[in-house]
């Protein structure tokens, strides 16, 4: 199947409104909720407007008010610090002047380290052993929910391959530890601070699904009420999004209505890029 794939780097971009304050908007005027990630990554993107020469190592943002589609989103950054190595910003994202979203996002002009070391990539299939024409000859492709099968339309700004296709159908993953591929669906411009918030926005999506591997569930089967509450994130060497990158997660823990995902992101040839953390609210519905 050929395909287009929607512009990532127009969804990411805001408009200046102000001294360090930006706007933005969701693309999908017609969901019930602003897509976290979205939220995330135009925060980044807009606290990379007032810094020079230097990138985001991390950011860590706690989800405040689900946001409305249909209405802008105001992001007003605070410059907390400028030092010899690292600048430090707060963004607060903001709908009819109430805060949807507070992120703290660090920047780190680089340097070289005495230590080097990082986890190796899990052995799994590359992404062409998952591409649309070799799922469609799946025994199990007959079953899948129309929202994986979405992950292969051509109007989506991220492009998903996930590896354990069989718990969508219900087969447990003993261990919780399952495995996807992305993309940016379209070609990225060459701006690496553009890239680091384009894997912001990706990270996001369906990170918290792993907390549902273990008993052969996903959030989309309707009976689960889920919804993120924080989100962290560090990045740790290059890379592009648009590229294929291996996100590997798990769950370490679930109680009490939340639960807690990880990931780690590795370019193709092995290099660990970035790793994440969230934690959400995950429920049954009564």
């Amino acid at each position: 199947m050929q395909k287009s794939g929607i512009d990532l780097a127009a969804i990411l971009d805001v408009d200046p409104i102000g001294i360090d304050q930006f706007r933005g908007n969701s693309p999908n005027a017609s969901e019930q909720r602003v897509f976290g990630g979205l939220v995330v990554g135009q925060a980044m993107f807009a606290a990379c407007r007032t810094v020079k020469a230097r990138l985001p190592h991390s950011l860590h943002c706690y989800f405040i008010h689900s946001g409305d589609p249909q209405v802008p989103l105001v992001y007003k950054v605070e410059r907390l610090r400028d030092g010899k190595s690292y600048s430090t910003r707060r963004v607060t994202a903001l709908q009819r002047g109430t805060a949807i979203v507070s992120m703290i996002i660090s920047f780190h002009r680089g340097e070289e380290g005495a230590f080097e070391h990082q986890e190796i990539m899990p052995e799994v299939p590359g992404p062409e052993h998952f591409a649309a024409e070799e799922l469609s000859k799946h025994s199990l492709y007959p079953d899948l929910p129309e929202i994986v099968r979405r992950y292969y339309e051509p109007d989506r700004p991220v492009e998903l391959r996930p590896v354990e296709i069989g718990r969508y159908v219900g087969q447990k993953i003993v261990d919780g530890r399952v495995h996807m591929w992305m993309k940016a669906a379209a070609k990225l411009p060459e701006d690496p601070a553009l890239h680091i918030c384009a894997l912001a926005y990706a990270s996001d999506l369906s990170l918290l699904d792993a907390v549902m591997a273990r008993y052969g569930r996903t959030l989309f089967d309707g009976r689960i009420l889920s919804g993120s509450l924080d989100h962290a994130m560090w990045f740790h060497r290059p890379f592009r999004a648009d590229d294929w990158l291996l996100y590997a997660k798990d769950s370490p823990s679930a109680q009490s209505g939340r639960g807690l995902a990880r990931g780690l992101i590795f370019r193709r040839d092995g290099t660990l890029v970035a790793s994440v953390a969230q934690e959400g609210s995950v429920r049954e519905r009564r």
